[in-house]
């Protein structure tokens, strides 16, 4: 059998430094969890949001509080805001695309709420429009972002930002985090 590529090898070992650096944001992580484990706590929802690949991710993060992650439990309150076609092309075409989720954040998001965003840039105007509305609405903001953060972070209560450059790698440290909050909302 041939060895892999160094290609390969020189991804894994990226990832795995990219993942392996968050170690260092450990409080922060907490603070986040402890953050949304309080919102569901008081009788808030998670509110979920991001673009493309993120989106993805916003999704699997409502998707398992709503179900389940680990073990049997009742449901949590969460929704994502990109999950809705319907919703998404009815104001990008009435409003234009960065109104997406600040509209819908308008109507729902209450001071017991938390909104989290995803992006690996944290410079989508529609991030940043829902950011805003979000702090207007008194709802707690957290943004898992990458890069420099961005516009988003400034805006956000918890920001945390993976100290990558590479999409891949940024998301895929994301879905760790996300599944940490999982488990100490679950714990």
């Amino acid at each position: 059998m041939p060895s892999a590529p160094e290609s390969i090898l020189a991804r894994i070992a990226q990832s795995s430094r990219t993942i392996a650096a968050l170690a260092d944001q450990a409080e922060q992580i907490q603070s986040i969890t402890h953050a949304c484990i309080s919102a569901l706590q008081f009788g808030g929802k998670i509110l979920t949001c991001g673009n493309g690949g993120s989106a993805a991710q916003a999704l699997h993060l409502a998707e398992e509080l709503l179900g389940k992650y680990c073990k049997p439990r009742h449901p949590l309150a969460a929704t994502c805001l990109n999950a809705d076609p319907t919703t998404l092309t009815c104001i990008a075409n009435d409003f234009g695309f960065e109104h997406v989720f600040k509209r819908q954040i308008e109507a729902l998001a209450t001071p017991e709420d938390i909104l989290v965003v995803f992006s690996t840039s944290g410079k989508s105007p529609n991030l940043v429009l829902a950011l805003e509305a979000a702090r207007a609405r008194g709802a707690t903001t957290v943004g898992l972002l990458g890069k420099t953060g961005g516009p988003c972070a400034p805006l956000c209560d918890h920001p945390l930002i993976v100290n990558a450059d590479d999409t891949a790698h940024i998301q895929e440290a994301h879905l760790v985090i996300l599944h940490l909050i999982l488990e100490s909302v679950e714990a």
